[in-house]
């Protein structure tokens, strides 16, 4: 399938997301449009070879361009459904990481029951515009995200890449990253020492970053 023919399939996609926004003050054409601009950016920085749902990724990308629109005019207020559902994927979320796992997109929509689509919308509009700069020695895993829709893709990227971690080093990863350890809690709770636990951090960070660039 050729670029053009695998963005023309997806364009209902846009038409569905872009319909959610109708009567907000912006003509449905400007946010079809946008949207198609987002459904390209994502056809262009999507790795096909990651194993995720293409629409899974795409969904914050034309979403991100579709808000774009409003931003000048003010933030877009998240509706209650919408603000449940993002609820309900964080308590899934936690409960699905309770065995030391970082649930998938997948995984969340097969525990709620509802499409990735959704979840990825969900979480995309309850996330706060964050960065993954974290550690205690300021230690960089990615480029700062400059919006929530970035900041869900970095962590979608980040949990393909936690796959082909060794089960220690990926348990090191989610107490610090996902959990909110110190390097000092993180090294009690694993046997370890701070220093040595900041040491392999460091080692772990570079081969992500090397993944995620």
């Amino acid at each position: 399938m050729t670029r053009d023919e695998f963005i023309e399939k997806n364009l209902p996609l846009v038409h569905s997301l872009a319909n959610r926004f109708r009567g907000r003050g912006i003509d449905y054409e400007e946010l079809y449009s946008a949207g198609c601009v987002g459904l390209v950016k994502a056809y262009d920085n999507f790795d096909f070879e990651r194993g995720l749902k293409f629409s899974t990724y795409a969904v914050p990308v034309i979403l991100g361009e579709i808000r774009r629109l409003f931003r000048d005019g003010g933030a877009i207020k998240m509706s209650r459904s919408l603000k449940e559902l993002s609820m309900k994927a964080a308590r899934a979320r936690d409960e699905l990481s309770a065995d030391g796992n970082i649930p998938t997109v997948s995984d969340i929509a097969k525990r709620l029951g509802v499409s990735e689509e959704d979840v990825a919308e969900a979480v995309a509009a309850g996330l706060p515009p964050v960065s993954l700069t974290c550690g205690e020695d300021g230690a960089e895993l990615c480029v700062p995200a400059e919006s929530r829709e970035a900041a869900l893709i970095d962590r979608l990227a980040l949990r393909q890449c936690l796959g082909a971690l060794s089960p220690e080093d990926r348990n090191l990863i989610i107490m610090r990253f996902f959990r909110g350890k110190t390097q000092s809690e993180t090294a009690k709770i694993l046997g370890f020492t701070q220093v040595a636990v900041s040491r392999r951090e460091r080692k772990i960070l570079a081969e992500l970053r090397e993944k995620l660039v």
